[in-house]
């Protein structure tokens, strides 16, 4: 598929994004990252606004699932079983494959899921690859590290580029 690296839509954060735009995407299942897309990366336990999204979601037909690249699978069980939501780890995005398996773990096809993630190198870019609606989110937590910080000024010409398609859609 696309080897963009341009976000499909653009949110403040997970808050903004809300079945009613999903379900007018056609999207049945959301794929999310976790770490700084739900919460930072030390937060070990979900907090009730989060609770309350993914009751949402169910509520409106949309199955969530994590996949994420998260090397402490303790973490990454714990926070989706607190959720009642499965999680697809070792997804080693950009690399389709964890997208593809949770996928097929769900009984979803392309068209009817998004990614939703922090970072252009590994979500978006593996959403894009796998056809997918890539959704991005600001990360949770902030540009902490130098690195951190270079990164998401590398991201700024590509979020750039997804406002402008967005201003252009009727």
């Amino acid at each position: 598929m696309s080897l963009s690296l341009i976000p499909g839509r653009l949110f403040e954060s997970w808050q903004a994004v809300t079945p009613e735009f999903l379900r007018q995407a056609g999207v049945t299942l959301l794929l999310s990252d976790l770490d700084f897309t739900l919460a930072p990366k030390s937060v070990r336990r979900p907090d009730p606004a989060l609770r309350a999204w993914i009751a949402k979601m169910k509520d409106a037909g949309i199955q969530v699932m994590i996949v994420s690249n998260n090397r402490s699978g303790s973490r990454v069980t714990e926070f989706c079983a607190d959720l009642g939501i499965p999680f697809q780890g070792h997804a080693g995005k950009p690399s389709t494959r964890g997208l593809e398996a949770a996928m097929a773990r769900a009984g979803a096809d392309r068209v009817h899921t998004a990614m939703l993630g922090d970072k252009l190198l590994t979500d978006m870019l593996a959403a894009n690859r796998a056809g997918v609606l890539a959704l991005m989110v600001e990360p949770l937590g902030g540009a902490v590290t130098l690195w951190q910080k270079v990164l998401h000024a590398l991201q700024a010409p590509f979020k750039a580029a997804c406002r402008r398609r967005a201003e252009r859609r009727p």
